[in-house]
């Protein structure tokens, strides 16, 4: 009858209008999703200085196709789901270069924890190179294996990359030690310390306080002995105080 195809049609209206409504809150729950991706890929670019090149969230992703008619039937409901996939597939390419960006920052972590470098000490001074010198108990010539840095008694030792301890204790001539294996073939050693903070085997960051600055064992007063060993060589600390680590 036409009361039933009356009903009929205005339950579908109905269902029609729920159904733009759904999909135009949707829209607008992925523009706003969108919106935030790009705020935190240019912001995580600038600070990992990637903000040049391919990383850039300021402009719409590259996209391309043979261009394709709409069909002639003329309601939203199409237009919409074109928009969906349109939104879905910039936030697709967002999250891939998110998922770049982040590999390429643990990577760089892991390589700046690795990264052999700066002072063992956060306040102090160099008090003595390494090589030929004289030796502060008998004023005779001899052969300084590392680097020594004056500091306060009991200020922080640090390590200066990351590793695993492989000595913590009391070392002949060294008096308390310890020995940071980094890999690599690379190894430090800080001695002469009031207080050992580490034990064999643990973990350490760069930077993590080690030990506390003192003058035990062969030593004149407050200070750090720091060598540097390179497949089981001593070479000069200096060159891997100074240096940085390129980007």
């Amino acid at each position: 009858t036409l009361d039933t195809q009356s009903a009929q049609l205005a339950a579908l209206r109905q269902a029609t209008r729920q159904e733009i409504a759904a999909l135009a809150k949707r829209v607008a729950e992925m523009q706003s999703r969108l919106l935030r991706l790009d705020a935190l890929g240019e912001r995580v670019s600038v600070v990992a200085k990637l903000d040049q090149g391919e990383f850039d969230f300021s402009v719409p992703p590259a996209v391309g196709g043979p261009e394709a008619a709409l069909p002639a039937s003329g309601t939203t409901i199409p237009a919409l789901s074109l928009e969906i996939d349109r939104l879905s597939a910039i936030v697709a390419s967002r999250e891939q270069q998110l998922d770049i960006l982040s590999g390429l920052l643990a990577d760089r972590q892991i390589r700046q924890e690795e990264f052999l470098a700066g002072r063992p000490i956060n306040s102090g001074w160099m008090s003595s190179a390494f090589g030929r010198r004289t030796d502060p108990f008998h004023g005779t010539p001899s052969w300084h294996s590392g680097v020594d840095f004056a500091g306060r008694l009991g200020s922080d030792i640090v390590a200066v990359a990351g590793g695993v301890v492989t000595v913590s204790g009391e070392r002949s001539g060294y008096g308390r030690m310890v020995e940071v294996n980094h890999g690599n073939g690379y190894t430090s050693r800080y001695a002469h310390n009031q207080k050992n903070l580490v034990a064999v085997g643990d973990i350490v960051k760069k930077g993590q306080v080690i030990a506390l600055m003192g003058s035990s064992g062969r030593s004149t007063g407050p200070h750090v002995h720091f060598e540097v060993y390179k497949n089981g060589r001593v070479v000069d600390p200096a060159s891997y105080v100074y240096r940085t680590l390129r980007r």
